[in-house]
């Protein structure tokens, strides 16, 4: 039986109809990254949970819900603001949130008490780095068994949101992958320049990226992206085009991939594939998607969201100063070494 995205179909025929792709002031992509002055308040609808997990899925399943999110954020978060604004502030993406889930908030820098399913206590800032939660806003799914049904990573438009709601309410996280199920939507959106975007940094083929026999003088970034894509031409317009960002990328290996092609590659473990196997097996669901290998190959962090000029300057600041050998994630480098001075988010 075919599958319907309902809310979807609308919103995704109308941007298709749009007649240029200029960064507008309501565009959802269109936000200064730097921290808020001024903090978000969570809606009034988040559940008052005393962060006993095994209880909130149970109250969310018994209240005829299909599963709970865990939201991730801070309160000086722009992601957060911009996800709070441009999803859950749209009435439709709220109700069928509210109808089908219930949502609790966790502080990555707070410290009250969150009990897991193991009946382990964890602060606030030590679960969320136990689910590796390097960018805000994130958001864990977790299912009628308290089984996790999908993670998101960052901040994602309103089409790709509501396709997520709808992925883990209707259970087709049972059967087949996000990447999969988003593909559908995927197509009926896409809008934007009509090949990649260039960049001076990028590498050209052949892509013999293997570091498994060899380490490599320098890490790897791969960035995956695909032609129409309203995303990848505003990550050109935008955070590539600052020399800051440059300069920085020019102390890196880079290769972009189109992440639906035929195109060969040797990947940083060795394995001859093409650039779309490469993707599916990497789960690559979201365009641009930015992975960083380390000299020896092996995956550091990816940006699989929205990234604007301050969050990717950290991102690449975690990299190249080494932080990733000592702190496993980009917030627990943020909070102890770098203390105040990088931006939030």
């Amino acid at each position: 039986m075919p599958r319907i995205l309902r809310p979807i179909t609308l919103l995704c025929t109308l941007l298709a109809l749009a007649p240029g792709y200029a960064l507008s002031a309501d565009d959802e992509f269109a936000f200064d990254d730097k921290p808020l002055q001024e903090y978000i308040i969570n809606p009034e609808w988040f559940k008052l949970s005393f962060l006993e997990l095994h209880d909130d899925v149970r109250d969310a399943i018994t209240d005829g819900k299909r599963g709970l999110i865990i939201y991730f954020g801070q309160k000086d978060c722009a992601y957060c603001q911009a996800h709070m604004k441009n999803n859950w502030g749209r009435k439709d993406i709220e109700l069928y949130t509210r109808k089908h889930f219930d949502v609790i908030a966790i502080d990555v820098r707070g410290d009250r008490p969150v009990t897991d399913f193991d009946g382990v206590i964890y602060s606030e800032k030590k679960f969320a780095a136990q689910h590796k939660t390097n960018f805000t806003p994130s958001f864990l799914f977790l299912d009628k068994d308290g089984k996790t049904a999908l993670k998101l990573s960052g901040y994602h438009p309103p089409y790709q949101f509501q396709a997520a709601l709808e992925f883990v309410a209707d259970g087709h996280y049972r059967k087949e992958s996000f990447r999969d199920y988003l593909a559908l939507a995927e197509a009926a959106f896409a809008h934007g320049n009509e090949g990649l975007n260039e960049h001076v940094a990028f590498s050209h083929p052949p892509y013999a990226l293997d570091r498994s026999r060899f380490a490599a003088s320098a890490p790897l970034a791969v960035v995956f992206e695909q032609p129409k894509c309203h995303a990848c031409d505003v990550l050109h317009a935008g955070p590539l085009l600052q020399p800051e960002i440059s300069e920085k990328l020019k102390k890196l290996e880079i290769v972009q991939l189109d992440m639906w092609s035929d195109t060969p590659v040797l990947t940083p473990d060795g394995k001859h594939t093409t650039a779309k196997e490469w993707a599916g097996k990497l789960d690559v669901y979201y365009a641009p998607t930015i992975i960083f290998f380390d000299e020896r190959g092996k995956e550091i962090i990816r940006v699989d969201s929205v990234v604007r000029l301050f969050r990717l300057n950290n991102v690449l600041e975690y990299i190249l100063s080494g932080g990733y050998r000592t702190y496993p994630t980009l917030q627990r480098w943020r909070r102890e070494f770098k203390k105040g001075d990088a931006p939030r988010g």
